[in-house]
């Protein structure tokens, strides 16, 4: 994974349409690359603070890569999220760089956008709600929950880009990819 500089780098026509394809919908608001795979592909999407309409969008860095995905969210099915909050709750070095990680988050998303709002994502810094999004901001930024789940589903073992060129020449989720198993394909 290449983390490349806040705020990232602004997701250009192509980028868009393979998070769509990876995302399985259009991305929402003003949207950059925060973190490419090994195939060059969007892996972590770093979204501004607003959508078009002024509404507060929740998550500063979302996960694209389908690979991740589905990795992290078998570690939230198997109850780990349960075992971080006690580590978190009895560990004060944990507590201490989660709050810091959380501080940074708020401090990225306000040098966006200022906004009024002192609440972060995935539960930080008291609690772990999402480890899609704590994942994402470990990729893009350092969080210490998010690292943990990275030590656990790293190496991700993915095969090839999950999107490649239709007979049309547009991104489309590549036939057969693990990211993708299960799924529909969507352009």
């Amino acid at each position: 994974m290449e983390r490349i500089e806040f705020p990232g780098h602004p997701a250009d026509a192509r980028d868009t349409a393979v998070i769509a394809a990876q995302i399985g919908r259009r991305a929402r608001g003003d949207v950059a690359v925060a973190v490419r795979c090994e195939f060059g592909l969007p892996a972590v999407v770093r979204t501004s603070p607003r959508l078009e309409d002024g509404s507060p969008f929740p998550t500063l860095f979302h996960l694209a890569c389908p690979v991740a995905v589905r990795a992290i969210g078998r570690l939230e099915a198997a109850g780990t999220m349960g075992a971080y909050q006690l580590r978190l709750a009895s560990d004060e070095q944990l507590r201490a760089a989660y709050g810091d990680a959380h501080r940074r988050y708020i401090a990225r998303r306000d040098s966006i956008e200022v906004t009024a709002n002192s609440v972060s994502a995935g539960g930080m810094p008291e609690r772990v709600k999402c480890l899609h999004a704590l994942y994402a901001h470990e990729l893009a930024d350092g969080n210490p929950i998010g690292a943990m789940a990275r030590e656990e589903i790293e190496p991700l073992e993915c095969p090839g880009p999950c999107v490649v060129d239709d007979e049309d020449g547009l991104p489309s989720r590549a036939p057969g990819h693990p990211g993708f198993a299960g799924k529909k394909r969507r352009r």
